[in-house]
Formats: structure tokens, sequence, C-alpha cells
């Protein structure tokens, strides 16, 4: 019965993220209700509330979800990886995964489009900062992990991070305002703020620290 009850509970989280993000894109933001989402779905105010503390968090609802299997991956990649390939390749290779997940719930041409309602939208723009420092935080202190580094003493985690996070945001933006609602031109863009930005970043922490010993010389 657990099981059954679950099922249950996530198809109507689903049935609200859906309901809501199409209510967004057709309607926007700040028009939309909680009771008109709600209705949407033919259940009370009282049970969208039981789902989500307000009308922001189904609005980020996705891109949560986002973040959680991005943080997971890049718990998963093998040892060894310098830190910006570590963050990079996560990118590359959950694409895929993240678009078919998302898929399940709405289909990607609304998600496209709420993406773009976010970067243009204050209100939302302010809460995606928001969002954004907290993924920087965790993702700072995974990398500080598998470096085996203190994220209170060495910089090298957060100045990576931000960097990295600060450049997705910005190939967000300009794709947001860019009018083409694709899932092929959001990767463009990201994939060509992050391939300036990686090579930047690609020394070797170990080797750059005060009091490393210096590569040999060739």
């Amino acid at each position: 019965m657990t099981g059954l009850r679950e099922r249950k509970k996530q198809r109507t989280r689903d049935a609200l993220i859906r309901a809501a993000q199409e209510l967004f894109v057709t309607r926007g933001y700040d028009a939309t209700t909680v009771d008109e989402i709600a209705d949407a779905v033919d259940v009370s105010q009282r049970t969208f509330f039981r789902y989500f503390a307000s009308k922001e968090e189904v609005a980020f609802a996705l891109h949560s979800l986002i973040d959680e299997r991005y943080l997971a991956a890049v718990r998963e990649r093998p040892p060894g990886e310098p830190p910006a390939e570590v963050l990079r390749r996560t990118l590359d290779e959950t694409w895929q995964s993240i678009g078919e997940a998302i898929q399940e719930i709405v289909p990607l041409r609304i998600h496209m489009q709420m993406w773009q309602i976010i970067e243009t939208t204050p209100s939302l723009v302010a809460a995606h900062l928001r969002n954004s420092v907290e993924m920087e935080e965790q993702l700072a202190a995974e990398i500080a992990r598998r470096e085996g580094v203190d994220l209170d003493e060495d910089p090298h985690p957060r100045v990576l991070v931000a960097a990295y996070v600060g450049v997705m945001r910005a190939a967000g933006r300009r794709w947001g305002a860019s009018g083409e609602i694709t899932v092929e031109s959001a990767r463009r863009s990201v994939e060509s703020y992050v391939d300036h930005l990686t090579p930047a970043l690609g020394e070797d922490w170990r080797t750059s620290r005060p009091g490393s010993p210096s590569p040999a010389a060739p």
C-alpha cells in the first residue's frame, strides 16, 4: 500500500508542476495564482501546499531536479579527475538523462519556455540567484571533499564553482533573451561559454599550491 500511495503522491506532484508551468508559460508567472494551478489539477489549495511551500517553489521544481541530478553525478565521478574536468564532463554526460527526466513531467518545449521566463522575470531572477548560491556551496563542498582540502581554508573550490556557475548563468541569460526556444540552442549557448572557461581553470591545484614542488623541467 505504501508504494501505491507514494506513486499517487508523485503523480499529483508532477501534475501540479506541469499545470503550473503550462500556466506560467501561457499566462505569465505574475498573472497566475495558486488557486488556478490547483484548479487545473482538480485539487484544493490546501493540497497544493502539501507539495509546495509557494508558487515560487513550483516554478523552480524542475531546476531543483536538475541541480539534484547534477550534484549526484558529480559525486559519482571517478577519483583523480581535475576539478574543472569533473564539472564539465558531468555537464556533458548528464544533459540527455536530465532531459529525459524532465520530459517525464513536462514537454521539453514547456521547460525551455519556463527557463526563459525565469531568466526574464525580475522576481524569479532574484530567486534564481539565491538558489544558485545554495547550489554553489554544495558543489564547492563536494569538490573540496574530492580534492581533500578544507573548504574554509582553501579558496580553490569556491572560486572554481563560482566561476563555473557564473558562466552557466550568463549563458542562460543570453539564451533566455535570444528567443530561440530549443534544447539544442540552449546547449550550444552553455557549451560555448563553458568552453571559454575551462582552459583558464585547467591548472593542477596540487602543483600550484605554495610550497608544492615545481613540475619537472622538460
